[in-house]
């Protein structure tokens, strides 16, 4: 039988050299380019601790406060740098704090690989103190494990887990490494991976697909395009970009398709989605051709499965053949890359405009401007919105910041009124909707992207489920913007009991601590805003700031995030009230 090594194929070796396993941890991550990782130390993963001490100048460890906010600093520095994030912790209740972050990167497919400590292998299944299965565990919820017993293993699978990671539709590996393996020795040289038996990343585009795709693209009266993260991730911003310019389709995108595309393009014509966009989501049942780029019909976006786009033909581009089919039934699909997929379409594209398709939308727009922006973004009333907030920090960062945000009402207004001007800027957990994420993770995206301004909008829910990693902001004074939107409820479920539970609010008020007290704890400096004339000063300032800074908005506690498709509902039947 074949073995792991065997699958490798060959690229620059370093010369064979004698060292313990937790040393060959370190040099394979340095091998990798890896510089930064983010984790908790502890009993199981210690000797790969002591080593990393070795190397602290080589490789910068972020020690934040609890594992799980290592896993989704991780994620926040693989969304905005392009690399695969590393984190690292013990075994036992370290590893299963990876879980949600991994979790979480492994529906939003971002490249992660995170290595856990494991007890002895003599220990292995007799319930050790902490021990667990976290290969059983994280199964699911992973693009591939792998648990290590062996010191001279650890290089080849390695090697092979950034390869997964970061090959074809990016996920999160997992590596656990029993403690005797990081004590042995092994005669260690490092090959990259560049390919693994029966694993095809990138499949085969038939030109065929093209050529049917391209006369339905031509053939159309009014076609519409959905993007997504597929862009991103495969850095075909610009393949789009001419695509959408010479088919003159007008563009929507999903949450994680935001930023791929302008906000200011003029084909592009917003967000669908359960909270996206009067438009696109009611003409989405009226267009004659749907096309899917590098997104994956979630149901979030679709709706009712039964009501979702039945008159028009699908075109679905897409990385992964287990997304065809899967959800919505498509005419064509067209494998591969979107990078290289888009590309090999745009010469049998004719050039062409749709104004009065597209004028449809506009007018959509002016509905939904009418009914919901125009009080979201300049309310009449006494109380402050979320919206605004939203618009002050546009005015402030020209759409040139990265904007983390957590999950919640705060996150449906952050990414309908956010404006961006780059790709890779908009950072938040879409497919799990995990609270929490957003401070982690804004520390993690102003690492990946030193140069950027990075703000994090947060409700005082999700804020309190991670607010422990004030601390390391406080450590490593990385100077990320926090923004807490605090509406003294857990404002999305609050939402949902207001329209479809009678007003029973069971459970979703907040007692909330003073939160300008905590931050200042931690010495950042906090300002707190509760009247409409000191918002804007307030912003300015914060963005002006080469420090962390901390942003606390009171704003209206029952105000509504709207348009809105009901679950179960059509995208058709999209509320504005």
């Amino acid at each position: 039988m074949e073995t792991q090594t065997q699958t490798l194929k060959k690229e620059t070796k370093i010369p064979t050299e004698c060292m313990t396993g937790a040393e060959a941890v370190i040099r394979c991550l340095l091998a990798e380019g890896v510089d930064l990782i983010y984790g908790y130390p502890g009993g199981a993963i210690m000797p790969v601790y002591d080593e990393l001490y070795k190397f602290r100048d080589q490789l910068h460890h972020v020690l934040t406060r609890h594992e799980q906010g290592a896993t989704h600093a991780a994620q926040g520095y693989a969304r905005t740098s392009g690399k695969v994030g590393v984190a690292i912790a013990t075994s036992g209740p370290g590893a299963t704090n990876f879980v949600t972050g991994i979790a979480d990167a492994q529906i939003d497919s971002t490249p992660m690989v995170c290595i856990t400590g494991q007890v002895g292998s003599h220990l292995l299944g007799s319930d050790a103190f902490q021990e667990t299965d976290i290969i059983g565990i994280s199964t699911p919820v992973t693009k591939w494990n792998h648990q290590i017993t062996k010191a001279e293993d650890i290089p080849a699978v390695l090697a092979k887990a950034f390869y997964i990671a970061r090959s074809g539709r990016p996920g999160p590996v997992l590596i656990d490494i029993t403690k005797d393996a990081q004590f042995g020795e092994l005669d260690f040289t490092y090959t990259k991976c560049k390919g693994v038996r029966s694993y095809k990343p990138v499949p085969e585009t038939d030109p065929k697909s093209l050529e049917a795709a391209a006369k339905l693209i031509n053939e159309a009266k009014k076609p519409m395009i959905v993007f997504g993260q597929g862009v991103i991730l495969g850095e075909a911003e610009e393949e789009l970009k001419n695509f959408i310019e010479k088919s003159g389709i007008p563009s929507a995108w999903t949450i994680l398709g935001l930023s791929a595309l302008p906000t200011a393009h003029p084909l592009n014509v917003g967000m669908v989605g359960m909270h996206g966009n009067y438009g696109p989501n009611k003409l989405t049942n009226e267009c004659d051709l749907l096309l899917a780029i590098g997104m994956r019909f979630d149901d979030r976006v679709t709706g009712n499965l039964e009501a979702y786009a039945k008159q028009a033909k699908v075109v679905h581009f897409e990385i992964d053949p287990a997304e065809i089919n899967k959800n919505v039934e498509v005419d064509i699909a067209v494998m591969g890359n979107v990078k290289n997929t888009l590309a090999q379409i745009l010469p049998l594209v004719h050039q062409d405009s749709y104004k009065s398709w597209l004028q449809e939308f506009r007018d959509c727009d002016t509905v939904e401007y009418d009914k919901v922006i125009k009080e979201e973004l300049f309310p009449d009333k006494e109380g402050l919105s979320m919206g605004e907030v939203l618009r002050g920090i546009n005015q402030e960062t020209k759409g040139d910041a990265v904007i983390v945000s957590d999950v919640g009402q705060h996150q449906m207004i952050a990414c309908r009124y956010a404006e961006f001007t780059k790709s890779k800027s908009n950072i938040t957990s879409g497919g799990l909707g995990t609270m929490g994420f957003a401070l982690p993770a804004a520390i993690g995206a102003k690492m990946g992207a030193p140069e950027r301004e990075v703000v994090a909008i947060i409700g005082d829910g999700g804020y309190q489920m991670t607010i422990q990693e004030l601390g390391t902001i406080f450590q490593t004074r990385v100077p990320v913007k926090i923004v807490v939107l605090n509406n003294d409820f857990l404002g999305m479920v609050r939402q949902w009991q207001e329209l479809f539970f009678d007003k029973r609010y069971a459970s979703t008020e907040m007692v909330n601590p003073d939160f300008i007290k905590i931050a200042e704890g931690y010495h950042i400096k906090s300002v707190r805003v509760t009247k409409r004339e000191d918002l804007q000063k307030a912003i300015a300032e914060m963005i002006a700031s080469s420090e962390p800074h901390f942003l606390e908005v009171c704003v209206e506690k029952e105000n509504n995030v709207f348009p809105m498709i009901p679950t179960g509902a059509s995208v058709s039947d999209v509320r504005l009230e």
